[in-house]
């Protein structure tokens, strides 16, 4: 099964690919890595803790992979051209004090194992901050290792 198949198996899909908001590029290849800039939680606005729920940035984090997922087929044509997830790096828009960050960036995480399985899983931050760029949910940065 591909990993577009797997997707729609999952009843999801990506979305369009956003284009860079200011003068940097989307990814960059070097060698066999890709790296992804940050992707926000477009639409999904808010603070977790304050007026947003674990469950609101754990959506808003899951919306971020599958927009990475949506630059990466962009960029490399298929899905199908990642070998590995290796690192992913979250930030989460939320209150002073706020310890759930991780169970926020879960979203990303687990829809990147659901999508591309064993290669999905990969070392990661979940890191809380006191405001995002369009007041995001939820930023999302990665890098991925494809196939030579």
């Amino acid at each position: 099964m591909t990993r577009e198949e797997r997707l729609a198996e999952l009843d999801l899909e990506v979305p369009a690919a956003p284009a860079p908001g200011g003068n940097y590029v989307s990814s960059k290849r070097v060698g066999s890595l890709v790296y992804l800039a940050g992707v926000v939680s477009m639409g999904m606005t808010g603070t977790v803790g304050q007026d947003r729920s674990v469950e609101d940035g754990y959506a808003a984090a899951k919306a971020c992979a599958l927009t990475q997922l949506a630059v990466l087929k962009r960029d490399l044509g298929s899905l199908g051209a990642i070998e590995e997830v290796v690192s992913v790096n979250g930030y989460v828009n939320c209150v002073a004090g706020f310890d759930q960050t991780p169970a926020v960036i879960n979203g990303a995480s687990d829809l990147l194992v659901a999508v591309l399985g064993e290669a999905g899983k990969h070392v990661r931050a979940a890191v809380g901050v006191c405001a995002l760029p369009r007041n995001a949910i939820v930023e999302v940065q990665m890098v991925v290792r494809v196939k030579e």
